[in-house]
């Protein structure tokens, strides 16, 4: 009974190890194309302004993330133009960036710069089920933490409308009501993201390719308890509505 003992401790720990091994193997393919998304400003100081978290994809020359990400106009009173950030805080290269499409219905928007970086490889149009393994590597709290890509861990917990609940009929804005005669089918995750997650890209932790693309958390108790207080409700959005966005403008994924 002792050694069955011995040998099922040592399985665990195989599996555990396996697993850790996994995970350090997913996140070094994953993290090359990570990248921010955000403002340059050359006569400010700082010059650069993180907004949100952005992934490459296609030929190295595009880049997904929300569409609320890049929704704030520049400025047009001073020198201003939208920016990926690649690298990290130490050695950060910033490019000068276009928004190429988006997609507000689906809180998607495709930039391109002239660099060529890492892709990722996208998944098919199929939801994967609930119940699968996935990681999310972007900028969380990105203002305050600088540019060093964060890796955050989770699962599939349901496949569900892109609605967010109200208590009461006094919280129903004329937005939410017009998402609700629009909705469609997001992923709802058993994971913690954080203000600058927004389109990180949402892979699966068994081969690092994108599922989905981070878009929102759950804040049961408002906007200033984000940080104090996670709900580890996340959701995002699959990527069959980013193929479609691509495919309106020739980009191929």
């Amino acid at each position: 009974m002792k050694r069955l003992c011995f040998f099922l401790l040592f399985l665990s720990f195989v599996a555990n190890g396996q697993d850790a091994i996994n995970w350090v193997s997913v996140i070094q393919k994953v993290k090359p194309s990570v990248v921010g998304i955000g403002l340059h400003t050359p006569m400010n100081a700082p010059s650069n302004q993180l907004q949100g978290t952005g992934f490459v994809i296609g030929n190295g020359k595009y880049v997904a993330t929300n569409y609320h990400v890049i929704a704030e106009p520049l400025d047009p009173e001073i020198v201003q133009y939208r920016a990926v950030f690649v690298g990290n805080a130490k050695n950060t290269r910033t490019l000068r960036a276009e928004v190429v499409g988006i997609d507000p219905v689906h809180d998607l928007a495709i930039l391109k710069v002239e660099d060529v970086l890492t892709p990722l490889k996208v998944g098919t149009d199929e939801y994967v089920p609930e119940g699968t393994i996935i990681g999310f590597t972007g900028y969380p709290i990105g203002a305050v933490l600088g540019l060093y890509p964060a890796t955050h861990r989770g699962m599939v917990a349901a496949v569900t409308p892109d609605a967010m609940p109200a208590y009461n009929s006094t919280q129903l804005s004329i937005n939410m009501l017009d998402r609700l005669k629009q909705t469609f089918m997001i992923y709802q995750l058993d994971a913690t993201a954080y203000p600058g997650n927004s389109g990180s890209a949402m892979y699966r932790a068994s081969d690092g390719v994108v599922i989905g693309v981070m878009n929102k958390v759950f804040v049961a108790e408002g906007k200033e308890n984000a940080l104090s207080k996670p709900s580890g409700i996340s959701y995002a959005i699959p990527v069959v509505h980013l193929r479609e966005l691509a495919a309106k403008y020739n980009i191929n994924i």
